[in-house]
């Protein structure tokens, strides 16, 4: 267990570490998944409709940790493409949120299951011991990523 006082000297050296390959799978990930049609932006506020169901456009930006004008933009694509739609909010008559369309939810799918065919052949590159480790590991990749959408937004 790491004892608090060197917290912060473990977590530089893990991150010291682990920078340049998150890098490097970053960029080759995304390299493969621009050939989708959605954006990775897109497809992250595509996912978080999913899991909350329609949100007012000030509350997305704030969870996905972007400005009010790029979710705007962001949502007024995905509105051109008909994958969400504006509904007005029922709290609040004056208020809208954004909500994905059927048609959203079928390319989410669609392209989800693209990235996750990519993402296995990258995997499947890796030794049965090392595969075992790293699927060992995603309870802690996933904590991570919760505490910081959800915390350290800026």
């Amino acid at each position: 267990m790491v004892a608090m006082t060197n917290k912060m000297d473990v977590a530089h050296e893990v991150a010291a570490d682990v920078r340049p390959f998150l890098t490097k799978l970053y960029v080759a990930y995304f390299r493969i998944a621009e050939q989708s049609d959605l954006t990775g932006p897109q497809l992250s506020i595509m996912e978080r409709l999913i899991e909350n169901g329609p949100m007012r456009i000030s509350q997305l930006a704030q969870e996905e940790g972007i400005r009010m004008p790029t979710a705007s933009n962001t949502l007024h694509q995905l509105e051109q493409r008909e994958l969400i739609h504006r509904v007005r909010d029922e709290a609040d008559r004056r208020g809208v949120r954004v909500q994905i369309t059927d048609t959203g939810r079928i390319e989410y799918d669609r392209v989800a299951q693209e990235r996750t065919k990519y993402v296995t052949e990258m995997l499947a590159t890796l030794d049965a011991d090392d595969l075992q480790q790293l699927k060992d590991a995603v309870p802690v990749f996933e904590k991570l990523s919760e505490l910081y959408t959800t915390h350290n937004l800026a």
